[in-house]
């Protein structure tokens, strides 16, 4: 496990290409919603085949 905070908000990005973040208001501070939404925004998708066959296989459906 990692210690870094945003780590799942990167890997939305990484492995899936997610084009949605939700973040709640009630668990973050503004200052780490801000933080994460720039990790978000900077961090591309991999492109590694084996995610990419899994987002194919998405849009299939």
């Amino acid at each position: 496990m990692s210690d870094d905070p945003y780590e799942i908000v990167k890997l939305s990005r990484q492995h899936n290409d997610a084009n949605v973040l939700s973040l709640s208001g009630r668990f973050l501070t503004l200052e780490e919603m801000k933080t994460a939404l720039k990790v978000w925004l900077e961090t591309p998708f991999s492109g590694a085949d084996r995610h990419a066959r899994r987002i194919r296989k998405l849009d299939e459906v």
